[in-house]
């Protein structure tokens, strides 16, 4: 399966000049290394695996034909962008990607002068890439180059959409790349993918208008005023003639495609041949998630980010996991199968991570009970609100980190309306090696200020089960559970399905002369931390767990503010108007004047590393809790 590859040329490439030095017969060796470094160092390291192979070409060939870092690649979703790390200075520290203060997950300018704009999150990149192209006209760099790369499903989503719409209304000369694989993390959906599917343009033609544009400019026929209405007339005319719509074509941006992503000599061609061309344009690119190594070509879903694996082989090395407690996101699938079984107006909806979150186990046995609407937040919680408007209970499941991208959405299309929508926010809290784009930071604290939601956070596997049996329960209204990445801690996660008292938490623990309070599965290192407190003193400590952050149970907290001048919260989100603020600002409005010391993430941006070794940094592990507990 794997190569035995001195990387006799890619240990020459310091910096992408290096490889502009090659001549272009040497640039095929370039990319068979440059796939087999990644193989090399993913399969002991653990990455996002497919994306990145199958735009090899794609990136040798941008490098060898922009002047990089001058000119601008903007990549979209840095699941891609490995290569582009590699080449560009990261080669030799490429071994600690995505470990604590190592390279980082995805392209940050931060870290390199040749990531051009922050790239975690899907659909950017051409809205980003235009306002650098008008920059550029606007300071009169003329000769600099913008690219915007966009695949692995990002052309579903919005942004991009929006973006394109600006393109062919503004003066600019970006060259936008559409790296169609028909796949995001699970296949592509929607109308787009099959639109694309069924688009082709045949490269003869796209040579021969090239040629007659240059001659018409060369004869004064073509100038830039006369060049809009001239490319209009032609888009129509091929219209008719093929009898096929270009959408890009209809919006003035010159199409040109589809080629072939992974030859690399026709990519540093067609590059070349377009890259002065005036005006937006558009190349598309037929790629293969996991090119080169065959495993991944045949599966690239579970291949996106497979973990350790034999990459002589191509066996994925999984442990042993028999015995131990499930995935929260499993939890989840399981229960909302079980749940629709019970409840026909049950649906699920998903952004383009079916089997992220486990919506897959629902839509596997009812299909048309499950709709993946592609890499579309906004839409997925308006197209829910939809949905229960007119009787449906939608389970929208959105990582949170994401669902950052549907926040008006959400107010405007289910709050003011009071909507029966579950929104589900997977990956709540910290979640490791993915960094500071995808830690779901910051739900607690931008949805408590809005009305007529409900925001809770289980404890555990049966307080999910519970909470989502209680969501879905008529006039329950909108209704945010928060959970995070990975395992629980119950075998047994299999429970009762049973009514929770909405704004009702729990005490866990009795104690005198402090009080703990805690929200979600944080609440098990807080429950580790106080009892190793307790015998390292003779402090009494007492546990709640709020279990919801709206309503807030005003029972429990006048009886903690009553009898505790030491209190505790602990929240796995940001400190800044999250849980430790709404409890603040209780004791505050009822008259109350305890100490508060407030455990959560810190003010800034949290790196990546594992979810340990972050807890450490931002003091939320059950060490660092119990010290907090003895100093007081």
């Amino acid at each position: 399966m794997a190569q035995d590859i001195s990387y006799k040329l890619l240990k020459e490439i310091d910096t992408p000049e290096d490889l502009r030095a090659l001549k272009p017969e040497e640039l095929p060796e370039v990319c068979k290394e440059l796939r087999q470094k990644i193989i090399d160092e993913l399969s002991c390291n653990p990455g996002h695996f497919g994306s990145s192979l199958g735009v090899i070409e794609l990136t040798v060939a941008l490098h060898y034909v922009f002047n990089t870092p001058y000119d601008r690649i903007v990549w979209d979703v840095g699941h891609q962008a490995y290569g582009h790390k590699i080449l560009t200075g990261r080669r030799d520290a490429f071994h600690t990607n995505r470990k604590l203060n190592g390279i980082r997950p995805f392209p940050s300018p931060k870290e390199s002068e040749y990531d051009t704009f922050t790239c975690g999150h899907a659909s950017n990149s051409i809205s980003a890439a235009l306002g650098m192209a008008v920059a550029a006209k606007h300071r009169g760099e003329n000769n600099r180059h913008v690219v915007a790369i966009i695949g692995d499903g990002s052309m579903s989503g919005g942004l991009a959409f929006e973006g394109l719409n600006n393109v062919s209304s503004t003066d600019n000369n970006l060259l936008i790349i559409l790296n169609d694989n028909n796949m995001a993390i699970d296949r592509s959906v929607g109308g787009m993918k099959q639109y694309l599917l069924n688009l082709q343009t045949s490269e003869s033609y796209n040579r021969f208008r090239y040629k007659i544009s240059r001659l018409f400019y060369k004869w004064g026929i073509l100038n830039d005023a006369r060049r809009k209405s001239l490319i209009r007339f032609n888009n129509s005319l091929k219209s008719m003639l093929t009898q096929q719509q270009n959408v890009f074509e209809g919006m003035n941006i010159r199409y040109f495609g589809p080629v072939d992503g992974h030859d690399i000599n026709a990519l540093t061609k067609v590059l070349k041949d377009i890259k002065d061309m005036q005006g937006p344009k558009l190349l598309h690119l037929h790629t293969i998630k996991g090119k080169g190594f065959e495993p991944a070509e045949k599966a690239a879903t579970i291949w996106h980010a497979p973990g350790i694996f034999d990459k002589e082989t191509g066996e994925r090395i999984v442990s042993n996991t028999e015995g131990m407690p499930p995935l929260y996101q499993d939890v989840f699938g399981h229960t909302l199968l079980e749940l629709a079984k019970q409840n026909d107006k049950i649906v699920g909806v998903t952004p383009a991570m079916p089997s992220g979150c486990s919506m897959n186990i629902l839509m596997n046995e009812m299909p048309e009970r499950g709709f993946d609407v592609g890499i579309a937040e906004g839409h997925a919680v308006t197209f829910s609100g939809g949905m229960a408007k007119d009787g449906l209970v939608p389970f929208c499941n959105i990582y949170s980190s994401f669902m950052q991208r549907a926040y008006d959405n959400i107010i405007h299309d289910v709050a003011i309306q009071k909507l029966n929508v579950v929104l589900c926010l997977d990956r709540a809290g910290l979640v490791g090696e993915d960094g500071p784009t995808h830690h779901g930071a910051f739900d607690l604290a931008y949805l408590r200020s809005i009305p007529n939601l409900t925001i809770a956070s289980p404890y555990d596997e049966h307080e999910l089960r519970k909470l989502m049996y209680t969501a879905q329960l008529p006039n329950k209204g909108p209704f945010a559970i928060r959970y995070p990445r990975g395992r629980g801690i119950l075998t047994d996660w299999e429970c009762p399905l049973e009514e929770v008292t909405v704004g009702k938490g729990r005490k866990l623990k009795d104690g005198k002369d402090i009080a703990v309070l805690s929200l979600g599965p944080i609440g098990h290192a807080a429950s580790q931390a106080i009892a190793s407190a307790e015998e390292a003193s003779e402090k009494s400590i007492a546990h709640y767990d709020l279990r919801f952050l709206k309503p807030l149970d005003k029972e429990m907290l006048d009886e903690i503010g009553k009898n505790y001048q030491q209190i505790v919260t602990i929240e796995d989100g940001v400190l800044k108007g999250g849980m430790g603020s709404a409890i603040l600002e209780f004791m505050s409005d009822y008259g109350y004047t305890p100490k508060i010391h407030r455990i959560g993430l810190p003010d800034q941006f949290v790196q990546h590393g594992s979810i340990n070794e972050l807890h450490r940094l931002c003091g939320m592990d059950v060490e660092s809790i119990k010290s907090v507990l003895l100093s007081l």
